[in-house]
């Protein structure tokens, strides 16, 4: 068990963040969630997955959205009332009330910015802790890009809730297929913002199914990065060499696209490529995480596989759709949780997904010429 002081978690979020490959939320969001939570003078408590009680309640709060900040002014949302407390706690709260019960804790539904601090803020207002572990170990698009589903675990019953006052409760759905289906519609009629808590069960149901220790690793991906930055290394180098990555391309941001479509952001960014990488371009493929990677026009890289961008100036991960043109980055490949690699894991999750008509094969990095 260990007691996180809010550098800790500045650390731990911006290995996440990296993690997210562009999606995950923002890292700004979830310090602020945390930073309140500071204020108030709670703990911010991470124990292992053995640690925890086998029969201890826990649940996975997160949070449901494409970014579209033009959305909560339309019309139609104008005359709801505002809520002034987070979607989440409503959620929580109202998930406790349901089941008669009270959390020991959370679980990130997966690793970025803000939805990984969520899951660090619902259980920090409530007493409780945060599991080292996750179903995703990284940031995926959809619930059902999780080891949950990979092993059939329940999401049911599911509450969300929006900044509308309006709080849902799912007492039973097929699976996690569905889940996603009832969620996106919530989340599309909800201002392309809703916050939701599912998987609710007890910790020996559940220790099976999800990916140990993805926190800590976080943790040391984000302290790495800091580290780098702070002595004046190359931190994309750095970040892959901790992740047992490399870095794929290194360039100049050329042309990027994003939209809204069906409650996801989905876009390009095309990179110009420089110093070795002259001459040369990098394109990625978007659906609120970077889920593809092309080197001129060639597919390279492709999910489970992690495409992580980091602007070399700054230091720090980029999320979608940050970006501006210019912007110098460097792009990171991590490899994929091995849960993702087994042939159910592609089946959910693998190029197919991605409406690419080619068999996974894992990363390597290219010469280049």
């Amino acid at each position: 068990m260990k007691q996180l002081s809010l550098a800790d978690m500045q650390d731990l979020l911006l290995g996440c963040t990296i993690l997210g490959t562009g999606g995950g939320g923002e890292m700004s969001e979830g310090l602020a969630l945390l930073e309140d939570v500071y204020h108030k003078g709670l703990p911010v408590t991470l124990v292992s997955l053995q640690e925890a009680p086998d029969d201890a309640m826990v649940c996975t709060p997160y949070l449901l959205g494409a970014l579209d900040l033009s959305e909560k002014r339309h019309p139609k949302y104008q005359r709801l009332p505002q809520s002034e407390a987070p979607a989440i706690c409503a959620a929580y709260s109202r998930l406790e009330q349901h089941l008669n019960t009270t959390f020991y804790g959370t679980l990130c539904c997966e690793m970025g910015g803000s939805n990984t601090a969520v899951a660090f803020y619902t259980a920090a207002l409530n007493g409780g802790v945060v599991i080292d572990a996750d179903p995703a170990g990284r940031a995926v698009p959809e619930i059902t890009h999780s080891t949950y589903y990979l092993n059939n675990l329940p999401a049911a019953p599911i509450v969300a809730a929006n900044t509308f006052d309006e709080v849902f409760i799912v007492e039973h759905v097929k699976d996690d297929l569905r889940a996603e289906q009832l969620m996106r519609a919530l989340c599309q009629e909800s201002a392309n913002d809703i916050a939701c808590i599912d998987h609710a069960m007890k910790v020996k149901d559940i220790k099976h199914a999800v990916i140990e220790g993805t926190l800590s690793k976080a943790w040391k991906l984000g302290v790495t990065a800091r580290q780098a930055q702070q002595k004046g290394r190359d931190v994309a180098s750095s970040i892959a060499l901790m992740g047992n990555g490399f870095v794929s391309f290194r360039g100049d941001i050329e042309h990027f696209s994003f939209d809204t479509q069906a409650g996801f952001t989905v876009g390009d960014v095309k990179i110009s490529g420089t110093g070795k990488f002259a001459h040369h371009c990098y394109t990625l493929a978007v659906k609120n995480e970077n889920l593809v990677a092309y080197f001129d026009g060639e597919l390279d890289v492709t999910i489970p596989d992690l495409i992580c961008v980091i602007d070399t100036e700054t230091g720090l991960p980029v999320t979608n759709p940050h970006y501006h043109k210019g912007q110098s980055v460097a792009v990171i490949i991590l490899p994929a949780p091995t849960e993702f690699t087994t042939s159910r894991g592609l089946s959910v999750f693998g190029p197919a997904y991605a409406g690419i008509d080619a068999s996974y094969r894992p990363a390597s990095p290219r010469n280049v010429n």
